[in-house]
Formats: structure tokens, sequence, C-alpha cells
């Protein structure tokens, strides 16, 4: 993980912690074109022929590279599809989504915008349609798919290596997105903070104690560990391909509620009870956006990274993440307790 990546984000929990990327082509090698659309094809009159090696063998397709052309381009569904990616087509937008395990990226014909997991990047070179096929420039399987491509004379070789580098991020999530094609998990922060963990078919998830679980059994409030790639992109927050999520808290609490602001006040009564006042934004649109929660004997404060810190971090005027249960009383602000949950803080700078 980059240090850029660090947030120093702080988590109140139980100190018996809760067990707890490339184009899509049609999909056939001709794209199917409606003869009253206006695109942006090419020719390949005076192109020179380019033979391509993928991972040591030659495929039948060819690229080309024109008299003043930048680089070399290639068969986009020839060239992923022997590299393994899955391809859509999608007509009424002239464009192709390309994936494989969590790398998700899309191709527009004719649009310099490269989408690499919801982000966009430029190469300097459109894709363009030639005889019904959608060629790319050889940089989007270096840039894009972070293959490595060599070109010598009128042949280019492609390698894309299996085995990507894995790091391991300790974090407590903060929201899950399940949408019909795309999932991910964000942990350490909100908003631009933290880093976003993109899932898929592949990733695995488990317990401490090697249970196997479902993306649908993890919840805000868990602290999490996640195996991932080193690779991650420039967004804020950075996206990564993830593999392995193992849940380090011992019990889950699907109910989890979560809110987002700055503690406005921080109470302690004759017995020793603290209670914090939270004022900002609900986790989700189920979840106040202020709320009083009470400290129980069990609850400790944690670090992003799940270590212990003392309570003196508690403090009025931190930016928090309280996590707590749905019991809330009908008051305003709703008033509800931490119990076996957890809250983070990032102390502001003036605090």
């Amino acid at each position: 993980m980059k240090p850029t990546m660090k947030k120093s984000l702080v988590v109140l929990a139980l100190s018996s912690m809760m067990t707890t990327g490339a184009a899509y082509a049609a999909t056939n090698d001709a794209v199917a074109v409606p003869t009253n659309s206006v695109l942006p094809v090419v020719t390949q009159a005076s192109s020179q022929a380019i033979t391509i090696q993928v991972n040591g063998q030659s495929i039948a397709e060819h690229g080309y590279q024109k008299p003043a052309g930048k680089e070399p381009m290639l068969p986009l569904r020839a060239v992923t599809e022997t590299l393994g990616f899955d391809l859509t087509w999608n007509q009424e937008t002239m464009s192709v989504d390309l994936k494989k395990n969590n790398t998700f990226t899309t191709v527009k014909t004719g649009e310099d915008r490269y989408v690499i997991n919801k982000m966009f990047t430029s190469l300097g070179v459109a894709p363009e349609l030639v005889d019904n096929k959608l060629y790319v420039p050889a940089s989007f399987v270096s840039e894009v798919l972070h293959g490595s491509v060599a070109a010598k004379g009128s042949a280019v070789s492609i390698e894309l290596a299996e085995q990507v580098k894995h790091v391991q991020t300790t974090g407590v999530i903060t929201s899950i997105n399940q949408s019909v094609d795309y999932a991910s998990i964000h942990i350490q922060g909100v908003g631009t903070e933290g880093i976003v963990l993109n899932v898929g078919k592949d990733t695995t998830y488990r317990m401490l104690d090697d249970t196997a679980l479902k993306l649908s059994d993890l919840h805000v409030g868990l602290t999490v560990s996640a195996e991932h790639s080193e690779i991650a992109t420039l967004s804020l927050p950075p996206q990564t391909p993830t593999y392995r999520i193992t849940v380090l808290d011992t019990n889950r609490q699907t109910d989890m509620l979560g809110t987002s602001g700055l503690i406005e006040e921080v109470q302690q009564d004759d017995q020793g009870n603290v209670s914090v006042h939270i004022k900002g934004a609900g986790l989700n649109e189920q979840t106040p956006n202020e709320v009083v929660l009470h400290l129980n004997k069990d609850t400790s404060l944690i670090n992003k990274d799940g270590e212990v810190l003392e309570k003196s971090a508690l403090i009025k005027g931190a930016q928090v993440i309280g996590f707590y249960k749905p019991v809330l009383t009908k008051s305003l602000p709703p008033i509800g307790t931490l119990g076996k949950s957890s809250l983070a803080i990032k102390p502001s700078s003036h605090a």
C-alpha cells in the first residue's frame, strides 16, 4: 500500500474485537454497426501490417501502423480474449466493456477516454473501427491492462503476467456497493478518503477461523484485512482489485448503522459513563445525520488499522464515523448505544 493512501483514521470498537481495468467488444468478431450510424471509421490503406504475439504465441489477427501513426493499433477482441478477458459490446454507445477477475475497463469508438474501474485515462490515441473491428493503441495493453508491450519493426509482442503482486490492507468498512455489474467495499474512510476494494466472483471472504462468507455477510463497522493488488488507480479514493477479504472481528451484526460527521460534544456523567454527539451525514438513507451514542464498558478506541488507542483520542471537534445498532430513541437527535460496534475518528487539525 502506498503511504499516500494511509489516513489518520481512528475507530471506536469493542476491546474484545467483533468477529468479526479494458474495453468490451461485440459478441462476435464483427461489430454490428447500424447503417444510419456516423462512426469514425478508418482504412488500413497504405498502413503497415503488424504481426502480434501474445504470451509467446502468434495470433491470427494482425494490427496496423499508419504512416503518421503514433503507435501500432491492435485488434481489441483478438488480443484481449487471448489474454482471458470477457468482452461485451454496447450497441447504443458503440463501446466495449472488458472484465477479467477484478479488472474492469471500457473503450468507446473514437474517444480517447479509457475507463479503468470507473475512472478515465487518456492515451493520446482514440480507438478506431476498421472493417467492423475495433482497434486500440498498443499502449492500451501497458497503461490500462498493466501488461508489457515490445514493438520491433513490424512485430508486437505482448505479455500479461498472471501473478500480480499482492499487498495487505486493514481497515473498517464504511460502505458496500453491490450494483448488478459492479461491487466494491470502501474502507478506512468516507468520500475521498480511504481505499475502495473492487471485488468480483473470484474474491473470497473468510472469518479468522477460515469460515467461508459471502459479500452479503459483510456490513459497515466490520474490521477487515484485504489482500489486493499493489496496483491502484490515481483517483480519490484509490481503487484496487481485491482477491481475499478476512473479517477480523469475532462477531458480526448485519443490521449495523453508521453516521459520519463531527463530534459536537463529549459528555460524562457522575458514574463515568461517556456519550458523544455526532452531527454530519448518515452513511445511507436509513441512517440519521445526527445522533448521540453512549459508550459502554466494552467499547475501546482503535485506529484505522485496528490498533487500540487511548480514550483521550475521543475529543470535541474530531471528525468521526460512528457505527451502532438500529435501536434508537425517537428523540431529536436520536440516542443509541455503541455496544458491540465501533466509532471511527479522525482528529481535526484545530482540535
